[in-house]
């Protein structure tokens, strides 16, 4: 019975190990286009739940004509605001698709420069650090934002135009640091393979 048991435990583990082995060669590219240049990241496989709702909003559009609204010099760059397509740019900041997504900070996920993180309310509104369903923003302080660590879901990386990032955050903007100048986005994502990103971008998958 003991042996039999051990067989089945060994089977198990060689089936797991065979599963890991099965990693996909494959990747997505996203691509944000703006008047300022483009910026291209990867979006990490073990935030699956932000990767499959960010890749869903690009297959639909959702994103072209979208702006950065806020954009802080030394911090960050937000974009992704449904509402920042109309006219009034009172509004932007407060626009959804309808949906949050659930919570998925990682520890060795940290807010380094052109780090792809969701935005979210604030913890009194939200304990469970529930992220915007398609609100984002990512990392230009060259230094990183270590005080950001644990507190908000990072889920990609850039891997291609991080200057871009710096000249959006340079641009002109009013009191509620939103660009005086809309800077729409365009964005894309074309399936290739790992060897090809690493290849072009020089990003390495562990």
């Amino acid at each position: 019975m003991k042996r039999s048991l051990f067989l089945l435990a060994l089977l198990v583990l060689v089936s797991t190990a065979g599963i890991a082995q099965k990693k996909s060669k494959k990747d997505y590219l996203v691509t944000i286009s703006t008047s300022q240049g483009n910026i291209r990241l990867v979006l990490f496989e073990d935030t699956p739940k932000h990767r499959e709702n960010f890749l869903k909003l690009v297959k639909q559009k959702f994103y072209d004509g979208t702006t950065f609204h806020r954009v802080i010099d030394d911090f960050m760059i937000q974009g992704g605001d449904p509402n920042s397509k109309d006219d009034n740019p009172h509004n932007d900041g407060a626009g959804d698709p309808g949906n949050t997504v659930p919570a998925e900070i990682l520890p060795h996920h940290k807010h380094v420069y052109g780090a792809l993180a969701a935005a979210r309310m604030g913890d009194n509104m939200n304990p469970k650090r529930e992220s915007s369903g398609s609100q984002f923003y990512l990392v230009e302080n060259h230094e990183g934002v270590p005080f950001l660590n644990g507190q908000y879901t990072v889920y990609g990386q850039v891997i291609d135009g991080l200057a871009v990032i710096d000249k959006i955050a340079e641009q002109p903007k009013d009191f509620r640091d939103r660009p005086t100048t809309d800077i729409k986005m365009t964005v894309t994502a074309d399936k290739m393979s790992k060897k090809k990103i690493t290849k072009l971008y020089g990003y390495r998958y562990e």
